[in-house]
């Protein structure tokens, strides 16, 4: 699996730029989140949503995310007559289960395929394969307006899957295990050789982007479940097929390097977390919000009419330095306390209190 990583000097430096990108990110977040319940609680639902419908849509439903919400919202009084509907729920049950478990679902060959057999379980045309490892040949093929087709995707046949996802979880646990690979080229590389091997009869699509965002959280990089992966595919599916087909095109052979896959797969993660940044952004600028702990600290100020870091930290000892620094920034950035000087210099007050600098 490896030998398909092989970048060259270029892509190698973008790899290692988006990487550390998503990973910063990751980090804040890990801080943040704890103090912004409510923004939290509306991106995660809203998330759900998005990605429900746009998964669905990947393959051919037509619900708009109104009409997802709507059928979301009445799951128990609903008949699910529609095939549509049935994938729509299906989709939703499993997204919620990963979202709330993923810590207690090992990855396995057992759980994978239970989740298939949950992701169908309301699609009457699928009972008798749902869970099960495919029988026939599932190539994904393109049709021209003359009805000629044509094999774009050519997956593993039926009598090699059991062994090829034998192969795939096995190296995916024990690369992990090793700490050999970044855990983000891991995951991508999983969910390429998924997506490759095409495992199931049917629902391959939406359970590989369910599987991402189970790989993605049990490796701490939880702010994926506050936007939605999915829609991003959705938005960008001409690249997303033509990334996984710069190297599925030589499956199998010496040449099949899926450096555009993987550029694509960081890509996708390092958009998400900009569009987290926005929406916070954003939520917290029309709201002007300030965190209990950030209303202690600008009262602190006030009290105090000029500080510095070192005075904070004296008279807030339990909270650390780097939430310091970042509260004092996201109230001089919403212009609620003015910052002077740089370095260790760099002192702050309320903008009614600029007086004291004239002071003796």
């Amino acid at each position: 699996m490896e030998s398909k990583l092989r970048f060259d000097f270029g892509a190698q430096q973008a790899v290692l730029r988006k990487i550390a990108a998503i990973d910063a990110f990751q980090s804040r977040w890990k801080v943040e989140q704890s103090d912004e319940q409510v923004f939290l609680r509306q991106m995660k639902s809203q998330a759900i949503v998005e990605s429900t419908g746009s998964s669905t849509r990947i393959e051919g439903s037509t619900l708009t995310n109104i009409e997802v919400e709507s059928v979301l919202k009445n799951i128990k009084v609903t008949h699910l007559k529609s095939r549509d509907e049935q994938e729509v729920v299906g989709y939703y049950e499993v997204l919620e289960l990963v979202l709330e478990q993923y810590r207690e679902i090992p990855l396995s060959e057992n759980y994978i395929g239970q989740l298939h057999g949950m992701l169908l379980r309301h699609s009457v045309k699928d009972q008798r394969h749902r869970g099960a490892y495919k029988s026939l040949s599932n190539q994904v093929v393109a049709t021209s307006p003359e009805g000629a087709q044509k094999i774009i995707f050519d997956t593993t046949p039926p009598h090699l899957t059991s062994a090829a996802m034998h192969e795939l979880v096995e190296w995916h646990n024990r690369t992990l295990g090793a700490d050999e690979l970044h855990p983000l080229l891991v995951i991508a590389v999983f969910v390429y050789e998924f997506l490759s091997i095409h495992p199931f009869q049917d629902g391959n699509g939406r359970l590989s982007r369910l599987l991402t965002t189970l790989l993605l959280l049990q490796q701490g990089y939880d702010f994926i479940q506050y936007t939605s992966f999915e829609q991003l595919i959705e938005e960008r599916k001409r690249d997303y097929y033509r990334s996984l087909m710069d190297g599925q095109q030589r499956r199998g052979q010496q040449e099949e390097i899926i450096t555009q896959w993987v550029l694509f797969f960081l890509d996708c993660l390092l958009t998400l977390t900009q569009r987290l940044t926005e929406k916070r952004n954003t939520y917290f600028a029309l709201k002007g919000y300030l965190n209990e702990r950030q209303k202690q600290i600008l009262e602190t100020v006030k009290a105090q009419t000029v500080v510095q870091m070192a005075d904070l930290m004296r008279i807030h000892p339990l909270i650390p330095r780097a939430t310091l620094k970042r509260d004092m920034s996201i109230l001089v950035e919403r212009r609620l306390l003015v910052q002077v000087g740089k370095g260790r210099g760099v002192r702050y007050f309320v903008e009614e209190d600029r007086n004291w600098e004239k002071q003796p």
